[in-house]
């Protein structure tokens, strides 16, 4: 009885699976019926951990490895969720090795060009009849599953502007590290029907998120979205991106490094990632717990009146690097039921809807809601 329930069981890989994300995916994995739990990397003694803990499997392997496809054919995998960043400069390597593997792959990807170019593995993962999802995060997979949901709405959606204000915690180093690597280097946005270029992290505004959150600075920052979103939603005239950090004082200060960096005083500020991370850990302390995500349409509604409608979710007590983890888990679920039946190589768009994501935050101090704006 026992082995056939193993046998029967969906083997999902973790990879980076005792990292900031990782672990909070693998401790939701973990309480779905029908799933295995696998946390991989490096670090014996780190996967061997987490693994007692959540009832799992501990994995040593490298993604780097040339072996890696034969390695999950001997761990009959048949899922990889990704979570080795920074993706930035990354290689498809591991989604080939799932590929090579016939599991599916999901990544929490926020690199731009990574994202996007996913596609160019489409073929072989629909001769392997797997699924390649990119992207499987709070940016492209929330937002837009928010912007399906309210798009109905409209007549004609003239603008996207989304945004993400973090807490005072600070994800892992190679996570900052792909933060800083734009800091003042020009992006592409969709502005006025048109591509033109911004700079990261400056252009300095404020979204007033409800109670308690209050108003929180924000700047530019590229996402994969800024590609997409004008692709997927035909007419729109402005795509924006906008990110914060949870204290004033980190948040003026990368404003100040893209200043440096724009001014070519420095070359990349992703140079300083190491002694600025341990500096932002030390100021973790100051931070309120909070945390928010805001996605604002503005066009004409159905009766051909301006309409401008936003989408906020609120976090607390430092709960919000969970939201950006349920992608995953969500997509997981839908896969290990036989629920999600498209195969190919895509960015994570269109595979789930906002129902199906809130649904894993249950239990968590974060909240949702919509509001409808005065004109515009």
């Amino acid at each position: 009885m026992s082995v056939s329930v193993v046998e029967s069981s969906f083997r999902v890989l973790v990879l980076g699976g005792y990292g900031n994300f990782g672990s909070l995916i693998v401790r939701r994995l973990s309480g779905i019926d029908g799933i295995r739990v696998l946390v991989g990397g490096r670090d014996q003694k780190r996967a061997s951990a987490l693994a007692r803990e959540v009832g799992g499997e501990a994995v040593c392997l490298d993604m780097n490895q040339p072996t890696l496809a034969g390695r999950l054919n001997e761990l009959k995998v048949n899922l990889v969720i990704s979570t080795a960043g920074p993706f930035q400069g990354q290689d498809y390597r591991v989604a080939r090795a799932a590929i090579g593997a016939r599991a599916h792959y999901i990544d929490l990807a926020d690199a731009r060009g990574f994202v996007c170019g996913i596609g160019e593995l489409d073929r072989a993962a629909r001769s392997a009849g797997v699924l390649v999802c990119s992207g499987a995060s709070s940016v492209p997979a929330l937002a837009a599953a928010v912007i399906d949901e309210l798009r109905p709405r409209f007549q004609r959606l003239d603008s996207i502007h989304h945004g993400i204000s973090s807490s005072a915690k600070i994800p892992g180093q190679a996570t900052v590290s792909a933060v800083l690597g734009y800091c003042g280097k020009p992006l592409r946005q969709w502005r006025q029907g048109r591509w033109q270029n911004v700079h990261g992290w400056q252009g300095l505004s404020r979204h007033r998120f409800p109670r308690p959150l209050g108003r929180r600075w924000l700047a530019h920052c590229d996402v994969p979205d800024l590609e997409l979103f004008p692709q997927r939603y035909p007419g729109v005239q402005e795509v924006r991106f906008s990110a914060g950090l949870g204290l004033s004082l980190t948040q003026f200060g990368t404003w100040g490094l893209s200043w440096l960096v724009r001014a070519r005083v420095l070359r990349n500020a992703a140079a300083l990632s190491n002694s600025l991370h341990r500096l932002a850990v030390a100021m973790q302390p100051l931070g309120d717990g909070r945390s928010g995500m805001f996605v604002k349409l503005q066009g004409v509604g159905g009766d051909g009146r301006p309409l401008a409608l936003c989408w906020e979710m609120l976090a607390q007590q430092d709960h919000g690097p969970n939201i950006p983890c349920m992608a995953a888990v969500a997509l997981a679920r839908k896969l290990a039921a036989g629920q999600l039946r498209q195969r190919g190589a895509m960015p994570c768009v269109g595979l789930l809807s906002t129902d199906e994501y809130v649904a894993e935050l249950e239990g968590l101090s974060i909240s949702h809601g919509l509001r409808e704006l005065g004109a515009h």
